[in-house]
C-alpha cells in the first residue's frame, strides 16, 4: 500500500484525500470510491471526548489504524505531534503503524498555540524515516495555521529542513493565498499538501502545483451538523434532510 499511496502523489490531479474519524467513516468514504483515506485528529480525539493536538489520542489512533488496514485502499493516520517529546518512541509508533500495513502518517509541529523549534521537529522527522522509511511522511508546517511566522521564508524555512531528513510531502494548513501556495510548491522539492479551499478547486490547485488537498476536519464538523440538524428535524416536526442511508446500508460497511 505504501509504493501506491506514494504513487497517488505524482498522478495528473491532486489527491484528493478524505479525513475519517472512525472505521464507518472511513468504509464509507472507501466505498464512495475515493484513492485513499486520512484520519482527522480532531475527529478521532473529541469523538473520544478528548482534545485535539495535546497528545492524548495515542491508543485511540492506534485502535482506528488496526480497523481501518480492512478497507481496500491506502490509509494514512493523522498522529498530531507524535504523542511523545522521545523521537525514538515516535520511530516505534510509526513502526507499529507501518506493521499494521498504514503507509502514510502526518507529523505536524504545531506545539498547541506555539511551533517546535526546527531542530525538536528533525529528530521526530529522523527517528521516523530510520525506523519505517516506506511510511510517506508529511511534515506539517504549522506557521500559518498557528499564525506564527505565517510567512513563506519562514515556512520554506521548516520545510527544506523537513525534507533534507526524509519527509515525502509538506502539509502546510491555512495556507490559501495563490502567490503563496505557488512560491511553497515551486520551492519544495517533495508534494505539497494544502486544505481544501473552498474558492481553489481541484484543477486551479493543480495549477498551481499542489500534489494533495485534504478535508481535514471539515467532514467531522459536517457530521456533527447533520447529526443536529436530523435531531432537531425530528422534535421539531420538519421533513428529514434527503439522503440518509439505510439501516441495513450502514450495516453492511463492516461487513
Amino acid at each position: 500500500m505504501s509504493i501506491a499511496f506514494h504513487a497517488l502523489h505524482h498522478a495528473d490531479r491532486p489527491l484528493l484525500l478524505p479525513n475519517a474519524w472512525d472505521f464507518a467513516s472511513a468504509a464509507a468514504l472507501a466505498a464512495a470510491g475515493f484513492d485513499a483515506i486520512g484520519t482527522t485528529s480532531l475527529g478521532v480525539a473529541v469523538a473520544h471526548g478528548l482534545p485535539d493536538a495535546a497528545g492524548l489520542a495515542r491508543a485511540e489512533t492506534l485502535a482506528l489504524a488496526r480497523r481501518l488496514v480492512r478497507l481496500p485502499c491506502p490509509i494514512t493516520v493523522d498522529i498530531e505531534a507524535g504523542f511523545s517529546t522521545d523521537p525514538g518512541e515516535v520511530g516505534e509508533l510509526v513502526w507499529e503503524l507501518a506493521e499494521l500495513g498504514i503507509a502514510g502518517i502526518n507529523l505536524e509541529d504545531g506545539r498547541g498555540d506555539r511551533l517546535a523549534a526546527p531542530a525538536t521537529q528533525v529528530a521526530l522527522i529522523r527517528a521516523v524515516k530510520s525506523r519505517a522509511p516506506a511510511v510517506f511522511l508529511n511534515a506539517r508546517a504549522d506557521t500559518y495555521w498557528l499564525g506564527l511566522d505565517a510567512s513563506v521564508p519562514a515556512t520554506l524555512d521548516r520545510a527544506r529542513r523537513y525534507v533534507d531528513e526524509g519527509a515525502d510531502g509538506i502539509f502546510v494548513p491555512g495556507l490559501a493565498r495563490e502567490e503563496d501556495i505557488a512560491a511553497v510548491t515551486a520551492a519544495v522539492p517533495v508534494p505539497v499538501n494544502v486544505l481544501h479551499l473552498p474558492a481553489l478547486g481541484l484543477d486551479r490547485l493543480a495549477e498551481l502545483g499542489v500534489r494533495r488537498v485534504s478535508t481535514g476536519s471539515l467532514l467531522f464538523r459536517a457530521a456533527l451538523n447533520a447529526t443536529v440538524t436530523t435531531a432537531v428535524a425530528v422534535r421539531d416536526g420538519e421533513p428529514l434532510p434527503a439522503g440518509i442511508p439505510s439501516y441495513a446500508e450502514v450495516d453492511a460497511l463492516s461487513r
